[in-house]
């Protein structure tokens, strides 16, 4: 019985780890986002540089909600790395 508890929680563990990786490749799509918003950016201003102070707060404003979604993917990776209820519960019931 004792191995089976120590069975479950290693492959828990093991899922969040992977749970996190996964996580973290979402943070690929804000950077290819992020560059892709810089570039039309500096196509714009080449095309129309007295506009460019309008150019350039829409960009940073977009790039910020799309870096949002990085620092979620972020979030969601700790918590499955350190914070995670379920192997949490495991270590608990196996500590008893």
């Amino acid at each position: 019985m004792e191995e089976m508890k120590m069975l479950a929680h290693a492959i828990v563990l093991g899922a969040s780890a992977l749970g996190a990786g996964a996580a973290m490749i979402a943070g690929i799509g804000p950077g290819i986002g992020e560059g892709y918003c810089g570039g039309k950016a500096v196509e714009a201003i080449g095309r129309q540089p007295e506009a460019s102070g309008a150019v350039t707060r829409t960009m940073i404003i977009g790039d910020a909600i799309a870096e949002t979604t990085g620092i979620y993917a972020l979030v969601v990776a700790l918590l499955l790395l350190y914070a995670n209820p379920i192997a949490s519960a495991f270590t608990n019931a196996w500590m008893k």
